[in-house]
């Protein structure tokens, strides 16, 4: 099928990430798997690319380009190659909405720039222990100091990807009680620099997948972070959050189609070259069967993927249009990268094999940014049931 997402500048992009992925990525990746993370220059070399500056204005250094269209070209390339860029993704799929929608101008001259070179690694800072998906239930303060300078932030948070290398964590916090009536009442939004006294990075976390991206758990005792650093007003974050949940879902339907195309690209290469019975695994029904049903299941997929990017670029994706697409890519990469990791056989579960990766890559896609039964509550209550 002809796609009309991309242009020629898109294209251009392509090339230039293809060939950058396999000059300075590829020959050093099973590294960086092996330390559980991407090294923090790798970063710099990302920003001289100009990936870290596309959506930020000019004036602040960067191409002040308002599409998310060559992220979208960013996900397709890591797949098609099987590597991942570390924690970098979300210092612009998280970090940069929250400081493009709520920084003030003073903020956008100090924050931007260096978010723009790599300088300042952005993270962001949601979940707690035993909170998960429930937002509202968060139990970090930030406390505003009798002299009005400065919050007094106390608490921890958990799987924040990103939080070994940042630099700058969006951190949410308790500024108010919540209220009988709502409980998401009282949260607020800081810009928190990483080297305050009181704050500090717990463990790495060892997960099942994703091993390039540094993962952590972040502890505040008694952090003074300056009112100027306060995102936003206070006590609207929950607002903030769910406001910008749409393009962060959009990014995991992105990606995991994506990786759902690759699994096929994989599995497709390895049944041409693996011989089994004198004949080649491709040359069999079940493997052309097979392949034929998870190449259907990616083209509609890539039709939902690209009608939410659109929709997002144009300003008009709503929360269930992206809990839809989310859930939807979601589970059909669950399915066609099993399938393609089924048809490499035992080699399929080992890591040196970039279909095993994958699959453990993208089992948390269907877990955050909102688990597929929150995803599945999403799009039921705008059914109105």
């Amino acid at each position: 099928m002809r796609r009309t997402v991309f242009n020629e500048d898109h294209e251009a992009f392509r090339e230039t990430i293809r060939a950058f992925i396999e000059a300075e990525v590829v020959p050093v990746y099973d590294e960086w798997f092996a330390a559980g993370q991407a090294p923090r220059d790798f970063y710099y070399k990302l920003a001289e690319l100009g990936v870290f500056g596309i959506r930020v204005d000019e004036e602040y250094g960067g191409a002040g380009i308002d599409s998310y269209k060559f992220e979208a070209v960013l996900y397709e390339e890591t797949a098609r190659a099987g590597v991942q860029f570390g924690g970098s993704g979300v210092h612009v799929l998280l970090g940069l909405p929250y400081i493009k929608m709520l920084a003030t101008d003073e903020q956008k001259k100090r924050f931007l720039p260096k978010f723009v070179s790599g300088e300042e690694m952005w993270a962001l800072a949601m979940t707690e222990p035993g909170t998960g998906s429930d937002l509202a239930g968060m139990k970090t303060t930030a406390k505003l100091s009798e002299d009005g300078t400065h919050y007094v932030l106390n608490g921890a948070k958990t799987f924040i990807t990103g939080g070994v290398h940042a630099d700058r964590v969006i951190v949410c916090a308790r500024t108010d009680a919540p209220s009988a009536e709502d409980r998401r009442h009282g949260i607020s939004l800081f810009a928190v620099d990483t080297k305050s006294e009181g704050y500090s990075v717990g463990r790495k976390l060892d997960k099942l997948g994703l091993k390039t991206s540094d993962t952590a758990e972040l502890a505040f005792v008694d952090v003074k972070v300056p009112v100027e650093d306060l995102l936003g007003e206070e006590n609207k974050g929950f607002y903030y959050l769910g406001h910008n949940l749409a393009s962060e879902r959009w990014g995991i339907a992105f990606g995991a189609y994506a990786q759902a195309k690759a699994a096929v690209r994989f599995a497709k290469q390895y049944v041409q070259e693996r011989t089994v019975f004198g004949k080649p695994v491709a040359h069999f029904q079940n493997t052309k069967f097979e392949l034929a049903a998870c190449q259907a299941e990616v083209d509609a997929a890539e039709a939902v993927a690209d009608r939410t990017l659109e929709a997002l670029d144009a300003g008009e994706l709503t929360p269930a249009e992206a809990a839809s697409a989310k859930l939807f890519c979601t589970e059909v990469a669950h399915r066609v990268i099993d399938r393609c990791l089924q048809l490499h056989g035992g080699y399929g579960f080992m890591n040196e094999y970039p279909i095993a990766r994958l699959y453990a890559d993208n089992r948390v896609n269907r877990i955050y940014g909102g688990t597929s039964e929150i995803m599945k509550s999403i799009i039921a209550k705008d059914m109105g049931l």
